[in-house]
């Protein structure tokens, strides 16, 4: 288990579960084995209950009659709901930054993109994903504005499936490069209504392909 300290035991086992699912290690339509899972964490059956409760409050998990618990599958109604927040929220970022971006995190900005850019073909979708977030933290952070990072933190969190399965698309990344260079260039010269345009596209384009690749996911597992 990650080191969560001072934290009750079955906020560590919810954190723990949560995050593998987040990451895709426990997946969609898995079933959760209380017994099986208690033993791999080293815990009794009662904080694995209590967070199996706590993951269905999020809508991380569903309940089947007679199956038990299992990991909720990403649906497309979710994945608008989040992204409609999102943008807003991305919006208004990008609106505080274009004020108040300073050039040492222009500086920084421009490194993040490029280390992102070198994990293109790598298989390791979760080293992606961090540089995509830390790409995307260095805006957070230049809007000076803490209420709105952690509204963007809690966010990204809920995001992490999406952008995993954003992310498993080779195009997908190398366009990512591109808008990130180009978000970087309208901060730099403080072109807010650029910027927007870019996020908004950025966004758009998330939400189909990643549409397209649970449609195509649903269909492989409809019986033939």
């Amino acid at each position: 288990m990650e080191d969560y300290q001072f934290l009750p035991l079955r906020d560590v086992v919810f954190n723990t579960l949560r995050q593998s699912i987040l990451r895709g290690e426990l997946k969609p339509g898995e079933r959760l084995m209380e017994i099986q899972l208690a033993n791999q964490l080293g815990v009794s059956r009662t904080p694995i209950r209590e967070a199996i409760r706590m993951l269905e409050l999020e809508g991380l998990v569903i309940m089947i009659p007679r199956k038990g618990a299992q990991v909720a599958q990403i649906t497309e109604k979710d994945l608008n709901d989040v992204l409609e927040v999102r943008l807003g929220l991305e919006e208004l970022a990008a609106r505080f930054a274009c004020e108040r971006i300073r050039s040492e995190a222009l500086g920084d900005l421009y490194q993040a993109s490029r280390k992102f850019e070198s994990l293109l073909e790598t298989d390791d979708l979760q080293a992606l994903a961090k540089a995509d977030v830390d790409f995307h933290d260095i805006i957070y952070k230049a809007t000076d504005n803490a209420r709105l990072v952690q509204l963007l933190n809690n966010l990204r969190e809920q995001m992490y499936r999406y952008r995993i399965e954003y992310l498993k698309d080779v195009k997908a990344r190398r366009s990512l490069v591109e808008e990130h260079d180009a978000l970087w260039k309208a901060l730099k010269e403080r072109n807010l209504e650029h910027a927007q345009v870019i996020i908004r596209e950025h966004i758009e384009r998330q939400q189909k392909n990643i549409v397209h690749n649970i449609s195509h996911e649903d269909s492989q597992k409809a019986p033939q």
